[in-house]
């Protein structure tokens, strides 16, 4: 083995997933730089190394030295110390400040700044605000790698580094160190699995009691973030204990001890009952008995199973049932008024104001949201739920009447603010959500809104815990309107909430299903219809002009191809700039999948330029002008998941990045772009309640295992005005005709029954 120590000058390449690096090395006390590959994740431009491997001779590239494992090294040379502190790792030192004070003292300067850093006052430029800092983000910077050397002793990527230091600061080693399996509690995107090898490598038992206690939570909020509130206990052992390698009596004593901890709660359910069963009404919702004895099983033959909970999901389940029930039979009506309406007249008002007339269905929806508690309105896109909700409004207004309109996520809260012309807030905003006061959501049952009725649009993404906070803040009377698309894909978070109230009967229900005059003439819209029936999509490059179809062999064909319209043919045929064009996917890997796709994309739509300023995050280049999405909830921003925006300012000395996301702009700290990811192309998934001037769709046989109905004509519906798929016609078959719709294990349904 051999050894190169330096200071990594440029990263050409870096895998995100293994770690696999290209990079220019400059050798200590050397002036020319080497080629070094190998698994180096988690280092950045002017970090000093010392790497063991060969060297090697590559055929096409020459010779480079191949490094097997690599160590995080303090420079020692005043050369190697400037190039260090000038390289933007640390916070308030930029280049010419680094320069500054390597001329002050020259070898000893990370001496002084970890040791004596009053003494950089004395440095030009730097006062004592700017020295505080300076040492400030040193420490900070020297913690993050006390946590990267502590995990490079147990093989694992330094990129987690800096999420661990961000949830536990400067104790973090000794938090992993003591429960290592709190990372994947409580940090995003570190799982089970790299908690577990942390563990096992710092000596606790294959066996060992904390280990399956932890496989089990870790398995159930994984089951969560598939959309499931609970999940069979079978299938939980079966699936924690092959994980674990263990017996299943241990995993099973594990859920016992869980549950005496109150982490889980677990209930009786019947496994898969028939159609012809009925709920019980007392002891628990998920017992079934038998409706005709003549030739189904008793219900002594019926499986009982155990359901197991999160317990935060039961009570959210026993919550949302609960209120719900409340809202349908309660007793006072602040709508009452509308009991004794005289429709026809309201109707033809309606008529003569607008000029258009109500359809059967439409009349039927107002009447329901005016007169019944709880409500839905569902529909496929071109079947008049905007004018329908426009209708209600209006009776409202000129009655009197006190509403609110909510959607889950901003840009739906937008669109239909811009479809009512009034306002309209995301759910997190009209709950007023304040994390700093201990009470989450400062609307809520004991400070409810103070409206007659609530109009939440975009249902279908209103997943189980979300909806139990909205209905605390529903006041004892009000009514409640859910209009949404139950034919999209259900919420990203847990549950099925939409589907469950629909299905259970506890809400008055109308489908809306007639495609209007104005929408007939866009081959979106039939295709959306055409696709929810389970009839292939129709384009005709002659007549369409919103809906068209490239074929594409294979994933690299389909991915350039993408660009190509992207970039190109979108914006020369149909004017709209290629910043309106949202490319939507099935996969996050793969050639044609998110991360590949984006890379694509970002290089031809914007390149790396020296007047933008850029910064490396593990495997990502993010610069000015990258279109972003936010990946997770930040409560303290008031930025949430699924919120896209464009990096509008990156000061790399200060260490700040600003993204504008509608019309506010949001600065992020280094430590805080771990909530970003390209944006260039996203998942069909994160693009639900948004809508695109134009969207691109590649869909492949490699899709195969994410082909469905649901996700295809979720895709279509985000555009207003063009789609294009890229693919291949079999794959588009695939989805069309698959419509085995992943079931969530959810008991709401049955509690309202």
């Amino acid at each position: 083995m051999d050894t190169l120590t330096g200071t990594i000058e440029r990263i050409t390449y870096q895998n995100e997933e293994n770690g696999y690096t290209v990079a220019q090395l400059t050798p200590e006390g050397k002036s020319y730089t080497v080629p070094v590959v190998g698994s180096m994740l988690g280092v950045n431009v002017g970090e000093h190394i010392e790497l063991s491997g060969q060297w090697a001779a590559h055929p096409q590239y020459g010779r480079q030295f191949k490094a097997d494992t690599f160590k995080l090294k303090l420079p020692a040379t005043a050369t190697g110390i400037e190039k260090y502190l000038g390289s933007g790792l640390i916070k308030g030192v930029g280049p010419v400040t680094a320069k500054r004070i390597v001329r002050q003292f020259g070898a000893e300067s990370l001496h002084v700044i970890d040791e004596e850093p009053q003494r950089l006052r004395t440095v030009l430029g730097v006062g004592p605000k700017r020295a505080v800092l300076i040492q400030d983000a040193w420490r900070q910077q020297r913690a993050i790698r006390d946590v990267m050397f502590f995990l490079q002793e147990h093989s694992i990527s330094t990129g987690l580094a800096v999420k661990i230091y961000k949830q536990y600061g400067d104790g973090a080693v000794g938090i992993v160190k003591n429960d290592p399996y709190r990372l994947a509690r409580d940090i995003h995107g570190i799982g089970f699995i790299t908690a577990d090898k942390i563990a096992r490598a710092l000596g606790l038992a294959l066996d060992s009691p904390e280990r399956a206690a932890a496989g089990v939570a870790h398995v159930l909020s994984e089951q969560a973030d598939d959309g499931h509130v609970y999940v069979p206990q079978t299938a939980l052992v079966a699936q924690t204990a092959d994980m674990l390698g263990v017996p299943p009596t241990l995993v099973i004593n594990a859920i016992e001890q869980l549950r005496q901890e109150d982490e889980v709660h677990v209930e009786r359910i019947a496994a898969a009952p028939p159609a012809s069963y009925i709920p019980v009404a007392e002891p628990t919702p998920f017992l079934y008995e038998v409706a005709s004895l003549s030739d189904d099983p008793t219900p002594a033959q019926v499986a009982e199973e155990r359901a197991v909970y999160l317990v935060p999901f039961y009570r959210g389940e026993i919550g949302v049932a609960g209120r719900l029930r409340r809202l349908r039979d309660g007793q006072s009506d602040s709508l009452a008024l509308f009991q004794q309406f005289d429709w026809s007249v309201a109707f033809a008002a309606v008529q003569r104001e607008t000029g258009l007339a109500l359809a059967p269905a439409q009349r039927e929806a107002v009447q329901a949201a005016l007169t019944q508690p709880l409500a839905v309105l569902t529909g496929g896109p071109g079947t008049g739920k905007t004018f329908t909700v426009q209708t209600i409004i209006r009776l409202l207004e000129a009655s009197g009447h006190t509403y609110a309109l909510a959607s889950p996520t901003g840009r739906a809260a937008k669109r239909l603010s811009e479809a009512t012309g009034r306002p309209a807030k995301t759910i997190h905003r009209l709950l007023e959500f304040k994390p700093a006061d201990g009470v989450t959501f400062q609307v809520n049952e004991k400070n409810p809104l103070d409206v007659d009725i609530l109009i939440v649009d975009e249902a279908s993404m209103l997943d189980l815990l979300l909806m139990n906070h909205l209905l605390k803040a529903v006041p004892p009377g009000a009514h409640l309107l859910l209009v949404g698309d139950v034919d999209q894909l259900p919420s990203v978070g847990a549950g099925s909430v939409l589907k469950d109230i629909i299905e259970s009967g506890a809400a008055a229900v109308v489908r809306l299903q007639t495609i209007f005059r104005q929408a007939a003439g866009s081959y979106i819209v039939e295709n959306a219809h055409r696709i929810n029936r389970g009839q292939m999509p129709e384009w005709h490059p002659t007549n369409s002009q919103d809906f068209f179809l490239f074929k594409a062999d294979d994933a690299e064909q389909a991915a350039n191809l993408v660009v190509e319209i992207v970039a190109e043919r979108i914006p020369r045929r149909f004017q709209i700039p290629a910043d309106d064009v949202q490319v939507l996917t099935p996969m996050h890997r793969g050639v044609a999948g998110v991360a590949n796709l984006n890379l694509l994309l970002q290089a031809r739509l914007n390149p790396a330029d020296a007047t933008k300023p850029e910064r490396r995050l593990g495997g990502h280049i993010f610069r000015v002008g990258d279109r972003v999405m936010q990946t997770s909830n930040n409560y303290n921003k008031d930025v949430y998941n699924g919120d896209l925006g464009v990096i509008v300012r990156l000061n790399l000395i200060e260490q700040m990045l600003t993204v504008r996301i509608e019309e506010r702009e949001i600065d992020y700290s280094f430590l805080e772009m771990d909530e970003l990811m390209h944006a260039y192309a996203i998942s069909v998934h994160k693009a639900q309640g948004s809508e695109y001037p134009a969207v691109v769709l590649p869909l492949l046989t490699q899709h195969y295992m994410m082909l469905q109905r649901n996700l295809l004509y979720t895709a279509v519906t985000r555009a207003r005005r063009l789609v294009v798929l890229v693919g291949m016609p079999r794959a588009i078959a695939i989805a069309v005709n698959n419509n085995k719709i992943a079931e969530r294990y959810t008991g709401l349904a049955a509690r309202l029954r």
